[in-house]
């Protein structure tokens, strides 16, 4: 069985860890390029509970958040490098602005967001409350970025 799965997949497996008595975190984002500071937020994101689910941005949504030219790299590459993640257990891709309904679908235990957001500021808090599940915010402090990246890259000499 594969670490990247359909929401309805991942429905029923997060069904069956729950019923296996395992608690579930689950992390989000675009994951473009990478990079260190992803790495430190999933491996912080897993330690909140027993199983991680991520979610992946897809294209469209990608370019919707991040501008014209990106996404780099196209969602199931982007998946498939964060199912490579020791820590990672599940990847499903996602279309929507925001990851609420899947998190209403899912209804992981810990819903994980980066340090660029306090409890106050995730969008998707209400529906993790609505639940009875908890947000945390997990990670190193947000001083690497795609973005970033991006623009040394442009900068360097070829």
């Amino acid at each position: 069985m594969g670490k990247i799965v359909s929401r309805d997949e991942l429905a029923r497996r997060a069904e069956a860890e729950r019923a296996a008595g395992r608690t579930i975190a689950f992390a989000n984002g675009c994951f473009d390029l990478l990079h260190v500071g992803h790495i430190r937020y999933l491996e912080s994101a897993a330690r909140e509970a027993d199983v991680l689910v991520v979610a992946v941005n897809d294209d469209a949504s990608v370019r919707t958040l991040k501008g014209e030219g990106r996404p780099i790299l196209a969602a199931a590459d982007r998946a498939e490098l964060v199912a490579a993640l020791r820590s990672v257990d599940y990847v499903v891709i996602f279309p929507e602005p925001t990851v609420g309904p899947l998190l209403d679908a899912i209804r992981p235990h810990v819903h994980c967001k980066g340090t660029d957001y306090t409890s106050e500021s995730v969008p998707e808090r209400e529906v993790v409350k609505a639940y009875g599940g908890r947000t945390a915010i997990v990670g190193d402090p947000k001083d690497h970025s795609t973005r970033d990246l991006l623009s040394r890259m442009a900068r360097s000499p070829r």
